[in-house]
């Protein structure tokens, strides 16, 4: 089946709804693998950071500063400028659009602490992120698809894509499956926005959604297109332990406290001047420490959050949805009980890399890719480098969702349809066809039990070159297994097994860019933690990797572009002190 639009989004969350905002006259398709309002944007709870000031000064300039350190100067900084400049726009513009945030004493919009997040340059905590409880996240997706409907978007729900289409140098359509009925559909459009998130089921233990497979990453990976800085994954330090679903930073933000087995306020130890707040790779690492030195509960791998003395009243109206978590997964009550937590894979920091205006770049030139766009978790603008701050990525969504729409917006005004290939779904066929012609008896979810194996216990929060080989060894096993699967549902009508199949692939992907990265990174910065190497290196490793595929998960080719700095000594890369 075919379909012509202007514009192609890929997925629903608040990037794509934000860029779709931003085409009123535009014919515009959005596909999601799932309803709209169920994107992983969703799952946001603390809030979107912005320098407004409604509670105490503040500045954008000292956002960015944060922004920089938090990465462990692996951020480019001009990017990082627009980030923390335009959020303010950009808070003001979903403000308007009818989104519900807490409110001041006077009615402006509530601003509360969060991780990494300070006043003039690291003097102390600063209220900076707005929030709406902690639901933003959720109350963001309402507002824009309510926005996106009364602009007359066309969704098509529940699509999986399966390909990217390349024509004469650019970017021209996808290719995609309805779950519904299994049917294979392309989309024509003069150009394309992945926006469709992260890649957190890789690990067991994730507080991202079972739709976060890497769908967007590994398309354009199979497509030429590098990979940036996919060894910069965040582990949030406070999942529900085994679990993996997140307490929101914002407990900590309202005053909770991570203890340790014996009691103790731990975080006074490693970080007397944020604690808590300190950095989520900072925090991560210390619990892994507390831990390994038989510190946990009953001498077990997980800590506590502590809220009990903040009160029913506060845990009730700033925590209800956390509150809940905690009582439905673990049956503790936190007005009354420390709730068991654990490091959660939370956040890829590298993806598709693009420039200022999303648009998707194929080298360490910046040669752009015309038509094609990425935003969101799913691409690497690099705001985020090493280590994201907490809230940061609700500004990356608005911020670059924003300006993706407003570039696509200027490129599909100046620029036709590109011809498609004269069978342009041939490629994404045959990936269904071999899944259900196979009989060789392999098994998807056993592949994906190792998967998840392997990467939580050798690329988890600490990391070594024998884990790693280890790793990717296995992943080299694991993507020769994964073309002899077999599936036993050989219909076509919701078959979510094949579904769970083509999303294994994209993870495989994903995982083999991660380990290839993180091996050849032979120093310790942000989210990587080498046990082998424990010093961040500015002489060698000031930069950014590009994962390029090759045929098998050993030949993966890498290659390196500069961070990009700005003429600044506040922003002179140091050693990250809090």
């Amino acid at each position: 089946m075919y379909h012509k639009f202007d514009v192609v989004i890929v997925g629903a969350g608040g990037a794509g709804l934000m860029a779709a905002m931003q085409l009123p006259n535009a014919s515009v398709a959005v596909l999601t693998k799932v309803y709209p309002t169920r994107s992983h944007t969703g799952a946001a709870q603390g809030g979107v950071a912005a320098a407004l000031g409604n509670q105490e000064e503040d500045h954008w300039k000292w956002h960015m500063y944060d922004t920089v350190k938090g990465g462990d100067y692996l951020v480019d900084q001009p990017a990082a400028e627009i980030l923390t400049r335009e959020a303010i726009d950009a808070v003001y513009e979903l403000e308007h659009r009818g989104l519900p945030f807490n409110r001041t004493a006077d009615g402006r919009i509530d601003q509360r602490r969060f991780g990494g997040h300070t006043r003039n340059f690291g003097e102390g905590p600063v209220r900076r992120s707005c929030y709406a409880a902690d639901r933003t996240g959720h109350m963001i997706l309402q507002t824009m698809y309510q926005n996106a409907i009364k602009n007359q978007v066309r969704f098509f729900n529940e699509f999986l894509v399966l390909d990217l289409l390349l024509s004469e140098g650019r970017a021209c359509g996808v290719v995609a499956m309805e779950i519904r009925s299994g049917e294979i559909h392309t989309f024509h459009a003069k150009s394309i926005l992945f926006a469709t998130g992260g890649y957190g089921r890789a690990w067991r233990v994730t507080s991202n959604a079972f739709a976060c497979m890497g769908d967007g990453m590994s398309i354009a990976y199979r497509r030429g297109i590098p990979l940036q800085d996919m060894e910069m994954y965040q582990f949030h330090p406070t999942g529900i332990y085994k679990v993996g679903v997140l307490l929101s930073e914002a407990a900590r933000g309202e005053g909770g406290k991570v203890l340790n087995g014996q009691g103790e306020y731990f975080m006074t130890r490693y970080m007397p001047t944020l604690k808590d707040l300190a950095p989520r790779d900072i925090v991560s690492r210390c619990i892994v420490q507390e831990v390994k030195e038989g510190r946990g509960v009953d001498g077990k791998d997980y800590v506590y959050l502590d809220l009990r003395h903040l009160g029913a009243k506060v845990i009730t109206e700033k925590l209800p949805d956390i509150t809940d978590f905690a009582r439905n997964y673990l049956g503790v009550e936190p007005i009354t009980e420390p709730v068991p937590i654990q490091p959660t894979a939370h956040y890829a920091m590298g993806g598709i890399p693009t420039d200022v205006d999303a648009r998707v770049v194929l080298d360490a030139q910046w040669t752009p890719l015309p038509g094609f766009y990425a935003a969101g978790e799913v691409a690497c603008v690099s705001v985020h480098g090493a280590n994201r701050l907490g809230t940061n990525s609700l500004v990356d969504l608005i911020v670059f969702g924003r300006r993706a729409g407003k570039h696509m917006a200027k490129f599909i005004a100046e620029n036709d349809h590109a011809p498609l290939a004269s069978q342009p779904e041939t490629f994404a066929r045959e990936q269904v066809d071999r899944l259900y012609k196979s009989t060789n008896g392999e098994s998807a979810a056993r592949i994906r039990d190792e998967l998840q194996t392997q990467m939580m216990e050798r690329v988890f929060v600490e990391r070594t070159d024998e884990g790693l080989r280890h790793a990717l060894d296995s992943i080299d096993g694991l993507q020769e297994a994964y073309r002899r699967v077999q599936m036993q549902d050989k219909g076509k009508r919701f078959n979510t097994e094949l579904v769970e199949a083509i999303e294994l692939g994209f993870l495989l992907d994903c995982a083999e860019a991660t380990i290839h990265g993180a091996l050849a990174r032979t120093e310790s910065r942000g989210a990587h933690y080498r046990l082998d190497y424990q010093k961040r290196d500015d002489a060698n490793w000031l930069k950014h990797t590009l994962a390029y595929k090759g045929t098998k998960a050993h030949d993966v080719r890498l290659d390196y572009k500069d961070v990009v700095l700005i003429d600044d000594p506040v922003f002179k890369p140091k050693e990250r002190k809090y």
